[in-house]
């Protein structure tokens, strides 16, 4: 396996996770929003990786590598709302969002790479 491939699933997995995690948590108006904007960027950001695994052109690669960079941020804010409103065990959400700040910071590393 190509790092791509192994970055995709790792970030295909961390969706996954959060999906899996949250889908198990009794219903709640507020939570409702917050869980639904979650499983939107997450599975973005996966889908947005993919996508730049198979880019055409420097161009399009650098354009997906940015939205996955957005998309990974947000899941990164949507995680932190969820610590500080204590809707999800600490522990769960201490993996996810540790797995979601290796996927930034990776994700950025490469930006800048590929801009020089």
């Amino acid at each position: 396996m190509d790092y791509n491939t192994i970055f995709a699933d790792k970030t295909k997995q961390l969706s996954i996770t959060i999906i899996k995690e949250l889908s198990k948590l009794p219903y709640n108006e507020a939570f409702a929003v917050i869980r639904k904007q979650i499983y939107r960027s997450s599975t973005s950001m996966a889908a947005n990786y993919r996508a730049m695994c198979r880019a055409r052109s420097k161009a399009e690669r650098f354009s997906k590598i940015s939205i996955v960079i957005e998309e990974t941020d947000e899941t990164l804010f949507w995680l932190e709302m969820l610590e500080e409103l204590e809707y999800v065990q600490k522990e769960i959400l201490e993996d996810m969002k540790n797995r979601t700040e290796e996927i930034l910071k990776v994700t950025s590393s490469y930006r800048k790479m590929l801009k020089s």
